[in-house]
C-alpha cells in the first residue's frame, strides 16, 4: 500500500509538472488562424508547392484543386512528383488540373528510382528542388520551364498530398514568413476527427506532440527546440541550400523534425502553429488498426531505435496513464469489498488510494480538457486520456518489435523498405 501510494504521488506530481509548464504546451497555443493578419510584403516572392505523391490518385481531386486555385498574387508553381505510383497519380493529377484550368501551374514529374540511404518521401522532394533548381540531385535532362529560367523561387511549400489548403493560405504562410523574418514556416493541419477511433486517438496524438515539443519553446529563436509538421512547411529556398539541401536528411523517417532542427541550427529563426482548419488533413482513419499502423510507423524511430529509452518511455507511460485510473478503481473496489463485507485491506487506505488515483485523474482532465474542444469534442472526452495513452505505449512497442523483426519502414505502400 505504502508504495502504492507513493507511486500515485509521483503520478500527481508529473501531471502537476505538465500543468505548471512553463510553455504551458496543453494550451494548444499558437493557433495561426488566430493571430493577427500579416500585412502585404512589398511584393510577393515565387513560391514552388512540392506535392509528393505515391499511389494517391484518390485523394488528389479532393485537395490538388485548393493548391492550383489559390489567390496568391506572386508567381506560384505546383510540383507533383509521382513516386513510381501503380494507381494512375500522375495522370489524375493532370486531368484535375485540366478540369479547372489549372493545368499552367502545375508540373508532374516521374519520379526517379531510390538511391540506396534514401527515404522515398525525402527522395521525392529533393527531386521537386532540384527541378526548381533549389539544388542538384542528378536529374539534368529534364524540362524546363519558365520558373527554371527565371531562376529558383524564393519558398519551398512542402505539403502532402492528403492536406487540403484554404484559398488564401499560401498568402498567409508568406505574409507571415516576409513580415517575421522567419525561413521555416509550418503549420501542423487540422486531423480528421470524425470516427470513434478518431476521437479517442487523434486529439491525443496532437497533444502528446506538443507535449514533446512546445510550440513557444519551438518558436523561441533562444531556445534550442526545434520541430514542424511535414503536411506544411513553407521553407525559404536559401536555408535549403544553406544545410545542403535535402540530402542533409536523406535517411531521416522523421524528415519534418529533422529538417527543423538543421534549419534552426543556422541560427535562422523558424515558427510552428497549429491550424484550425485554413489547412487540414482529408486523411481517414476509421479504426484503430488504422491508426496503430500509423503510429508504430516512426514510435521507434522517435527513440532513436533505443531500447533503454523505450524502457524509460513504458514506465513513463504507465506512471501517467494506467496508474491513476488504476488505483482509483483499486481503492473503490477495496472500499465496495468492505461494504460487502469482506475487509480485505485497510479502509482509510483505500479511500486514499481511491482519492489519489481520482485527483492526478481529474489534473490529466483538466490538462488535457483544452485538446478536446481544439477538436470540438464533448468535454467527456477529457477522461478518455488513460486509455489512449495505454494504447499508444502499445504501439510504441509494437513498433520497437517490428523493428526487432526487420520489418521496415515503408512510404505510402512502397515495396523497398527504405521509404
Amino acid at each position: 500500500m505504502v508504495i502504492l501510494a507513493a507511486c500515485g504521488v509521483i503520478a500527481l506530481l508529473m501531471w502537476l509538472g505538465i500543468l505548471l509548464h512553463p510553455a504551458r504546451p496543453w494550451d494548444f497555443r499558437p493557433i495561426g488562424e488566430e493571430d493577427p493578419v500579416p500585412p502585404d510584403p512589398p511584393s510577393w516572392p515565387a513560391v514552388c508547392v512540392l506535392v509528393p505523391a505515391r499511389n494517391e490518385g484518390e485523394i488528389l481531386p479532393h485537395t490538388l484543386p485548393a493548391l492550383l486555385t489559390q489567390d496568391y498574387p506572386g508567381p506560384l508553381q505546383v510540383i507533383v512528383i509521382d513516386d513510381r505510383s501503380q494507381d494512375g497519380t500522375a495522370e489524375v493529377a493532370r486531368r484535375v488540373a485540366a478540369q479547372i484550368g489549372g493545368t499552367p501551374r502545375l508540373t508532374v514529374l516521374n519520379g526517379a528510382s531510390l538511391p540506396r540511404g534514401w527515404v522515398g518521401k525525402v527522395w521525392a522532394l529533393a527531386q521537386g528542388a532540384a527541378y526548381c533548381r533549389v539544388q542538384t540531385v542528378g536529374n539534368e535532362g529534364r524540362e524546363q520551364d519558365k520558373l527554371q529560367e527565371e531562376g529558383p523561387p524564393r519558398y519551398l511549400l512542402l505539403t502532402d498530398a492528403d492536406i487540403r489548403h484554404a484559398p488564401g493560405s499560401v498568402r498567409r504562410l508568406v505574409a507571415e514568413s516576409e513580415a517575421m523574418g522567419v525561413v521555416l514556416n509550418s503549420r501542423m493541419a487540422r486531423l480528421r476527427c470524425v470516427s470513434g477511433a478518431e476521437r479517442l486517438l487523434i486529439p491525443p496524438f496532437v497533444f502528446f506532440f506538443i507535449l514533446l515539443y512546445p510550440l513557444r519553446w519551438v518558436n523561441d529563436p533562444n531556445s534550442s527546440l526545434a520541430a514542424a509538421a511535414g503536411g506544411c512547411v513553407l521553407l525559404a529556398s536559401t536555408a535549403l541550400a544553406r544545410i545542403g539541401g535535402f540530402a542533409c536528411i536523406k535517411d531521416q523517417i522523421i524528415d519534418d523534425i529533422s529538417l527543423a532542427r538543421r534549419v534552426k541550427a543556422l541560427n535562422a529563426p523558424i515558427r510552428l502553429a497549429l491550424s484550425r482548419g485554413e489547412i487540414e488533413s482529408l486523411r481517414v482513419y476509421h479504426s484503430l488498426g488504422a491508426i496503430w499502423s500509423m503510429v508504430r510507423r516512426t514510435a521507434f524511430t522517435e527513440l532513436q531505435y533505443s531500447w533503454v529509452r523505450l524502457a524509460g518511455t513504458v514506465v513513463v507511460l504507465f506512471f501517467l496513464f494506467a496508474l491513476p485510473p488504476l488505483l482509483c478503481f483499486a481503492g473503490l473496489g477495496i472500499v465496495l469489498a468492505h461494504v460487502g463485507g469482506w475487509p480485505i485491506a485497510s479502509l482509510s487506505w483505500a479511500l486514499g488510494l481511491a482519492l489519489l488515483g481520482g485527483c492526478t485523474w481529474s489534473v490529466m482532465a483538466v490538462v488535457y480538457r483544452p485538446a478536446v474542444r481544439f477538436f470540438d469534442l464533448s468535454g467527456r472526452w477529457s477522461w478518455t486520456l488513460p486509455l489512449a495513452g495505454v494504447l499508444y505505449g502499445a504501439m510504441t512497442v509494437d513498433s520497437a518489435l517490428r523493428y526487432a523483426r526487420g520489418q521496415g519502414v515503408r512510404w505510402r505502400d512502397n515495396e523497398n523498405t527504405d521509404h
